[in-house]
Formats: structure tokens, sequence, C-alpha cells
């Protein structure tokens, strides 16, 4: 009976204790920053141990952040720990107005308090911020107030107006060499690759309605035949495709195209379905050239 009491008696001392520690206000230990040589938009960071009597503080509540006065701005606080793993509270203030000249400004003094009820105070710290340029010129020699107005001297008209016929003829000669270049590679193409010398074929029959030309079908059919190295019909088109493999993308209107050609050609009764082949023709001139 008599251990029991002394036990609930020491029970409650040691919770006064530890309420009494938990209650306590005392001075943080703090990194400030320099003191000196700042100007508009520095940056100070503050270091705060988060410790009371050799114990970590936990569940601190973070000061507030923004407009701290008429010099700084606090940006949000952070938690670091150092190499021994101990935590500190990193706060960074920014210096927001400029000073004429010389000033003494303060980072501001606040208070951390922890969930368990402990204070640590956080004393003000004196800086000083200067001014980014002086509040006036040393007027002496070419240091003045104001710098007057430059002179801009025009150049002479009959000079920019041969700067603008030399860039006009640069102009020019290049459009002619970029169109020259355009026609010798499209004679060039003509002559060496199938599909290019049948779409230039198709392209010059101009206003003749090309989809109804049997000469038209014919000239699309020895490109197809001169490409795969052999006569292609529609049922040696697996083979075109192993040979020619570029084509594949255009299997469904190669497919199209040769059944359009069968009835065309061999049909006896039924009219021959409309068929797109200037696009066509198009289409395998492109894909020809993508090749090259």
């Amino acid at each position: 009976m008599k251990r029991g009491c002394i036990i609930v008696l020491m029970a409650f001392a040691l919770n006064g204790t530890c309420r009494a520690e938990a209650e306590r206000s005392v001075d943080a230990v703090v990194q400030q920053p320099r003191a000196f040589g700042h100007v508009l938009g520095d940056m100070l960071t503050q270091r705060v141990l988060l410790s009371v009597d050799g114990h970590d503080m936990r569940d601190v509540a973070l000061p507030s952040t923004g407009r701290v006065g008429v010099w700084l701005e606090r940006r949000q606080p952070r938690i670091e720990k150092d190499a021994q793993g101990r935590a500190w509270m990193v706060i960074d203030y920014q210096i927001v107005n400029a000073a004429q000249s010389l000033t003494q400004a303060e980072v501001p003094a606040f208070e951390l308090t922890s969930t368990a009820g402990a204070t640590l105070r956080v004393a003000a710290w004196p800086i000083s911020i200067g001014s980014l340029t002086p509040r006036a010129s040393f007027r002496a020699g070419d240091l003045q107030p104001l710098r007057p107005d430059r002179i801009v001297v025009p150049q002479p008209p009959i000079e920019t107006r041969h700067r603008m016929f030399a860039t006009l003829a640069l102009t020019f000669a290049t459009l002619l060499g970029w169109i020259a270049w355009w026609s010798w590679r499209r004679r060039e193409d003509a002559r060496r690759l199938p599909f290019a010398r049948a779409w230039e074929s198709i392209r010059k029959r101009g206003a003749v309605d090309i989809d109804a030309d049997d000469q038209a079908w014919v000239c699309l059919h020895r490109a197809l035949d001169e490409t795969a190295g052999q006569v292609v019909h529609a049922r040696s088109l697996n083979a075109l495709f192993v040979r020619v493999p570029w084509l594949e993308t255009l299997r469904t209107q190669l497919e199209a195209f040769y059944a359009g050609s069968q009835q065309r050609f061999f049909g006896r009764d039924a009219a021959p379905a409309p068929f797109p082949l200037r696009a066509f023709a198009r289409a395998l001139y492109r894909a020809e050239k993508r090749r090259q």
C-alpha cells in the first residue's frame, strides 16, 4: 500500500517536472546572417536550433510568411538537419525596399512554440542596408547628373538607296538560285526515278480527265513494274512489298489500283469504278522522293 502511494507521488512529481520543463521559455541558439553590406534584392538566411536544454522541440508552429516591416519579406521556413542530426529551422529574408543612403534595419524578433508548450525566443538582429547608387553625381568632368542627348547622324540618302538595291538584288538572286535548283532537281528525278517520271507525264496532261485516261493507267503500271524489277499484278503485290518495303504504307491504295485496273482493261459488263489516279500518282512520287 505504501509502495503504491510512493509510486503515485513520484509520477505526479515527474509529471509536474516535465510540464515545468515543457512550459519553459528560453533564448534560442541562432546563426544570424551577415550584419552589413546588404542592398536591394539580397537574401539573408537565419538558422534557429530547435532545441531546449538539449532536447529536440517537436511540432513547432512555423512563423508567418510575407512582408515583415518596411525592408524585409520572410520566405517559407524549412527544417534542415546538420551532421549531428540536430534540427534547424532555416528562414530566408529578402530585402524588398531600396535605401537612399546607408540605413539600419533589423531582422525582427519572434518566438517559436511547440505543442508541448516550450518556447524559443529569437532576438532581433540589426543589419545595415546600403543604396545601389549615390543620391547625387560627383559633378566632376563627365560625371554629371544627366547625359546630353546623343545626336544621330543621318545616313546619306544615296548610300541608303544603294544598300536597299543591293539587298533586293541579293534576295532576287537567291530566289533565282532556289528556283533553278528546284527545276534541275525535278528534271533529274524525272530522268532517274520511275514514279517521278510517271507523275511528270500525268501532270503535263493538264485538264485531261486523268482518272479515265487509259494511257495514264499504263504509265503507272510501267512505273510499278520498273520499281519492282518485274511485272506486277494483283496476285504479286506481296512480292512487290518484299522488294520495295517503303510502298507498304500505300498497300490499300495499291490493291484498289490493281482491282480498278483489272475491271478497266479486262471487265466486260460493268463500268470501271472511279479511282483517284492523279492523287495516287502524286502519293507514289512523294513516297519515292522520301525514300531517296
